[in-house]
C-alpha cells in the first residue's frame, strides 16, 4: 500500500510542477537556514572530552584583599603559583594538574627549516591522563619529572611531522628557546573544542604543539601567554618575569570520580581557605566554587550570544516557511477535491486518503530536505570565511545530516496536517453532483 502511496504522490507532484517546487523552495530554505545555524551552535556547545567531562571539575579559591570587594564577589578565575603549588601537591583528587599557556620558539635540526613559532602548554604530568590525550608514540612525563624540572617535552602529530616527516621520534632532541629537550611522547590529533582546559587563550583556540613540564618553564623562564590578575601593589610580571604572589595567572584542574569526592574536594577548599586565613595570607571568609567541566563553560560564556540569537531567528524563518508550506498544500490539494470526492465514493476510507496525502507531504520534505542540505553545505561554507576563532568548525557531521532529513520530514508533515484534514472533509456527493 505504501508503495501505491508513493506511486500517486509522484503523478500528483508532477501534475502541477511549479506548485511542487514553489513547496520545495520553501521547506529547502527554512531547513537550510535553520540547519546552517544549529550545525553551528551544536559544534560550539558540544561536549569536548566526551565520557570524560562528567569527572572533570575547576576548583576555585579567593585569595584577594578586602578592598572593593563584594562578600558575594565569583572568586578569580585562576590561581597563584604558591595556592596552585599547595593544591597540587596536597594531591586531594584522582588527578590533578596545574598549567599555563605560551609560545615558544623552536629551532630545527634541518638546516632547510627556519626556526619558528609554536603554541606550548606548561603543565604537570596527569594533564595527559586526565584528558585522555591520545598518544601516537611514547608516554607524558612522570610527577617525579615535574619535580626535577626535567628537560622533556611531548610533541603534537603535526609537528612531529614537520619535523621528522611522522616517524617516531621519540628519544630524539628538540631544542626549544635555545635549551635542548628530549622528546618522551608524540600525541595523535587531539584539539577539543571549546579549548576548555585555558579559555584566557581562547575559547576555539587551536591546540598546542608542544608540551613541557610547569616547572620546567619557571626554571628557564619561557614566554607565557594569557592573562595576570593582580591586587594590591602585585605586578603582573613581564614576558618572561613571574606575576607576584598576589596575582592569580594559573589554571587547575582535577578528575573527582564520584560525587563524595566531589564534596569532599569543595570541603579541603574550604578548609585550605581558612588554614591560609588563619596564617595572614588570605583576608576573605573562604570563597570557593567547584564546577564541573561543562559548569565551567556554561558560566564563562562559551557559545557566542549572536550564534544564539541567529540559531532562534533561523527557526522562525523556518516556521514561517511552513506556514507557506501550508498556504501551498492546501490549495493543491483542494484543488483535487473532485479527485477525492470520487475515490470516496468509490470505497476509499478517510484515513487512506489521508495517509496517502500526508506521504505526499513527506515526499516534499524529502526532497526539500535535499534542498536544505544543499544550502546548509552552502551556508557553512560561508561561515568558514569568517575571521572568528570558530569558523573553521563549521562543518556538517553525519549527526546533523541525519537531523536535516528528520527535521525537513517531520517539518513538512506538521504543515501536511491541516490541508490533509481538510481536504478528506469533503463530501463525496458534493464532488460527484459537481461532476
Amino acid at each position: 500500500m505504501f508503495q501505491y502511496y508513493l506511486d500517486l504522490a509522484a503523478r500528483s507532484l508532477r501534475r502541477n510542477k511549479a506548485l511542487t517546487a514553489l513547496m520545495v523552495l520553501a521547506i529547502a530554505l527554512g531547513i537550510g537556514a535553520s540547519i546552517t545555524t544549529l550545525t553551528v551552535l551544536h559544534v560550539l556547545s558540544g561536549d569536548p572530552l566526551p565520557g570524560r567531562s562528567g569527572v572533570i571539575y575547576y576548583p576555585q579559591i579567593d585569595p584577594q584583599d578586602l578592598r572593593g570587594m563584594s562578600p558575594s564577589k565569583e572568586p578569580p578565575s585562576q590561581l597563584t603559583l604558591i595556592d596552585g603549588m599547595n593544591l597540587l601537591h596536597a594531591a586531594r583528587a584522582d588527578r590533578q594538574a596545574l598549567m599555563k599557556g605560551g609560545e615558544v620558539p623552536i629551532q630545527p635540526e634541518q638546516s632547510a627549516l627556519d626556526p619558528f613559532y609554536v603554541d606550548a602548554r606548561y603543565t604537570t604530568a596527569d594533564f595527559f591522563a586526565m584528558f585522555g590525550t591520545p598518544f601516537r608514540f611514547g608516554h607524558a612525563w612522570s610527577a617525579a619529572d615535574d619535580e626535577a624540572k626535567a628537560r622533556q617535552v611531548v610533541i603534537s602529530r603535526d609537528l612531529d611531522e614537520k619535523l621528522f616527516g611522522g616517524a617516531n621520534s621519540v628519544g630524539r632532541t628538540l631544542r626549544i628557546s635555545g635549551t635542548a629537550f628530549q622528546i618522551v611522547g608524540v600525541l595523535d590529533h587531539w584539539q577539543p573544542n571549546p579549548h576548555f582546559y585555558d579559555l584566557n587563550t581562547g575559547s576555539y583556540a587551536a591546540g598546542e604543539q608542544v608540551f613541557l613540564p610547569l616547572q620546567t618553564m619557571i626554571d628557564l623562564h619561557l614566554s607565557r601567554d594569557g592573562s595576570n590578575d593582580c591586587w594590591g601593589n602585585g605586578g603582573g610580571g613581564t614576558d618572561t618575569l613571574l606575576p607576584a604572589d598576589t596575582c592569580v595567572w594559573l589554571q587547575f584542574w582535577v578528575q573527582l570520580d564520584s560525587p563524595a569526592k566531589v564534596e569532599a574536594y569543595r570541603q579541603f577548599l574550604v578548609h585550605y581557605s581558612q588554614e591560609q586565613k588563619a596564617l595572614g595570607r588570605f583576608q576573605r571568609p573562604p570563597n570557593v566554587r567547584l564546577r564541573s567541566l561543562m559548569q565551567w563553560l556554561d558560566y564563562n560564556g562559551v557559545v557566542p550570544d549572536d550564534v544564539r540569537l541567529q540559531t532562534w531567528l533561523a527557526f522562525g524563518f523556518l516556521a514561517v516557511c511552513l506556514v507557506n508550506t501550508v498556504g501551498l498544500m492546501l490549495a493543491k490539494f483542494m484543488r483535487r477535491a473532485g479527485e477525492l470526492g470520487v475515490r470516496r465514493a468509490l470505497g476509499a476510507s478517510r484515513r487512506s486518503l489521508f495517509a496517502q496525502l500526508l506521504v505526499e507531504a513527506g515526499v516534499v520534505g524529502l526532497v526539500g530536505g535535499v534542498g536544505g542540505a544543499v544550502l546548509a553545505l552552502g551556508g557553512l561554507w560561508l561561515v568558514r570565511q569568517r575571521s572568528s576563532d570558530y569558523a573553521s568548525l563549521a562543518h556538517l557531521d553525519p549527526s546533523m545530516l541525519l537531523t536535516t532529513f528528520v527535521l525537513a520530514l517531520g517539518a513538512t508533515l506538521l504543515a501536511g496536517l491541516l490541508p490533509a484534514w481538510r481536504a478528506c472533509q469533503v463530501a463525496p456527493a458534493l464532488q460527484l453532483k459537481s461532476h
